[in-house]
Order: C-alpha cells, then sequence, then structure tokens
C-alpha cells in the first residue's frame, strides 16, 4: 500500500500567504481606479469655460438651483460626464471577455468588425437614409448585433477557435470599412460632418436621451457577465478542461457574446466607436492587478478611467479641442503594433 505523503506545512501557509497577498493588491486595484474614475467625474463637472467649486456642483447633483452652473452643469457636463463612465464601462467589460474567451488579446470589439458594423450602419442612416439621434442608435444597435452573429457563425465549425473568429471578423471589419468609406465619398458636406462626428467617438452634445439606454443596457448586461466571471475564468483553461471542471462551454460562449456585444453595441449608439478602449483596458488591468482572479470589474473600471481622462485631454490639455477618440486611438494604435511585434518576436501565433 502506498503511503500518502502531506505536503510539508511551511509550503502550505506559504500558498496561504500568496493568495492572501493577491487578494489584498486586488482589492487595493479595484479601490484605486473606483477612487480615480469618481474624482475624473468631479474634475469633469468642475472644469470648463467657467470653474465651479466642488460646493455649486453638488448642489446641482442634488437638484438645487444655483444660478448658472444648474445649466452648465446639469444639462451640459453632467450627461458627458455620466457617458463617459457609462460607456467607458461598457467598452471595457465587454474588451476584457472578448479576450478571456477566447485566450486572445486581440479579440477585441475594435477588432472583429462588430464596431465596424456599427459604424457602418449608422453612416449609412446619417447619409442614405438622413436619419438622425435615436433612429441612427437604433440602426447601429442593430448592426452591431447582425454583425456579432454573422462572424460567430462563420467562425463556428464543432465549436469556435479564437485565431478562426478573429481572422474572420477582421475580414467582415474590413468589408465594412469599405462600405463606410465609400458612403462617405457619396456624401454632402453637411452629412460628412455628421458622419465623421459619430466615426471619430465623441461625447460632446451629450444628452440623457444618448445616456439613459446605454446605462439600462449597462444595469442589465454587466451583472450577467459577472455571473459568467467563473466559468469565463476556466475557458482559459481551454475547452477541454473547461468542460471537465463542469463549464457548458458553448453555452457560456453564447451568454458572454450576446452580452458583450449588447454592451458595445449601445455604448457604441451613445457616442461612437471610441478607439481602442475595449483593446487596452485588459491588458492594463491585468499588467496592475497581476494574475489572479476575473479582470471583469478591474478592465471595466479602467476602461471608465481611460475615457474620462482622454475627453479631459481632448478639451483642455491639447491647445485645441479634440474628441475623445482621437485622444484613445493615439494611444491604442502604438499598442497594437507592439503587441503584434513582441507576439512575433516570441514566435507565436495571434
Amino acid at each position: 500500500m502506498t503511503a500518502v505523503v502531506p505536503f510539508p506545512a511551511s509550503s502550505v501557509d506559504a500558498v496561504a500567504r500568496s493568495r492572501v497577498r493577491r487578494s489584498s493588491r486586488r482589492r487595493l486595484v479595484v479601490t484605486v481606479l473606483a477612487v480615480l474614475v469618481v474624482v475624473t467625474f468631479a474634475v469633469t463637472l468642475m472644469v470648463g469655460r467657467t470653474f465651479y467649486p466642488p460646493g455649486d456642483v453638488l448642489r446641482v447633483v442634488l437638484g438645487e438651483q444655483v444660478p448658472g452652473a444648474s445649466f452648465t452643469v446639469g444639462r451640459l457636463r453632467l450627461p458627458r460626464a455620466v457617458l463617459a463612465v457609462v460607456a467607458g464601462l461598457c467598452f471595457g467589460l465587454a474588451g476584457v471577455t472578448f479576450q478571456t474567451m477566447l485566450r486572445n488579446p486581440l479579440a477585441s470589439p475594435d477588432v472583429i468588425g462588430i464596431s465596424s458594423g456599427a459604424s457602418a450602419a449608422a453612416v449609412f442612416g446619417i447619409v442614405v437614409l438622413s436619419l438622425d439621434g435615436t433612429a441612427v442608435s437604433a440602426l447601429a444597435v442593430a448592426a452591431a448585433l447582425g454583425v456579432a452573429l454573422v462572424v460567430y457563425t462563420l467562425a463556428f465549425t464543432d465549436g469556435v477557435a479564437g485565431t478562426r473568429l478573429i481572422l474572420i471578423g477582421i475580414g467582415v471589419g474590413a468589408m465594412l470599412n469599405s462600405v463606410v468609406y465609400y458612403v462617405l465619398s457619396r456624401a454632402g458636406a453637411w452629412d460628412y460632418q455628421e458622419a465623421l462626428r459619430w466615426l471619430t467617438g465623441s461625447l460632446n452634445g451629450a444628452t440623457w436621451t444618448a445616456v439613459v439606454p446605454a446605462l439600462v443596457a449597462l444595469l442589465v448586461l454587466a451583472p450577467v457577465l459577472l455571473g459568467q466571471a467563473r466559468n469565463l475564468s476556466a475557458l482559459q483553461l481551454g475547452d477541454d478542461t473547461a468542460a471537465a471542471l463542469g463549464v457548458r462551454v458553448e453555452r457560456t460562449r453564447l451568454v458572454a457574446i450576446v452580452a458583450a456585444v449588447g454592451l458595445i453595441a449601445f455604448a457604441t449608439s451613445a457616442c461612437g466607436p471610441i478607439a481602442f478602449v475595449a483593446f487596452l483596458s485588459g491588458p492594463i488591468a491585468a499588467r496592475i492587478v497581476g494574475p489572479t482572479g476575473s479582470l471583469l470589474v478591474p478592465a471595466a473600471l479602467v476602461g471608465a478611467l481611460l475615457v474620462g481622462v482622454a475627453d479631459l485631454v481632448g478639451q483642455f490639455a491639447l491647445g485645441t479641442r479634440f474628441p475623445v477618440g482621437v485622444v484613445t486611438g493615439v494611444l491604442g494604435a502604438p499598442y497594437l503594433i507592439y503587441l503584434i511585434v513582441r507576439t512575433n518576436r516570441a514566435g507565436g501565433s495571434l
């Protein structure tokens, strides 16, 4: 009979201490990120052509009438600040969901064609159908969901392989971008400017009409993804291993894709496709949290912080005002190049 050799007590203690350190680091990072998001939100409400002190801002938020501040803060800055947080949370949460589920940092809605679908539909609606406002948003949501369904269907062959889905998504995105360029080439001056403003990704002119649908989508779909956090983490080990652990792989993947695409669709319909926020949030969160636990909450907070800070930089730090999508695009493009170069040097595949 083979004797069972117990692990040394010192090894068990070391593992326990390591888990406690990782857990403490995670809580600290999440707390700091949440505080930074709140601070950025407050700064967005206070600064502008007219500076309002925190007391006046708080009174406006609580519903009091403050001369001057009630209009500037309550009608102009507050919807913009709320949309920045909501859109950032949606982009960050959806992006890291795709990256975790497909085990590839390139598996972002920016890359695999979903944002391109919303953009193509919005441009077509603005230029060809002469739509605006809610109608454009609804068309963008429907197109994003439709493109996700097409990409998923084309990539499905006895399951969905991450690399296959990414490559198909890139191809579909390229076709949709061609549609965008063609429609823009036929647009009149006014429609061209309106479509270009939407394509850039901007919080300018944010209204509660645009904020509310995105906020409702976040409140409904975020809990769905958070409820799948354990299963998504298991998928990182591979489909076979996840299935052996009791995860219903295709069901988990389908639920996650529907919820993540819904978040991307509604956020994009509210403020346009803010470039690279979904792509950057997960890797940044992974760097600062470390290799432990789900990245859903940290990545969502990173997304909100990226959008909020980029909007402030675009408004006040560059001498002239730029849409938030321009700033995030400048940040994201070099990282995409770095990621591809690093993968090639390591001899890996995307």
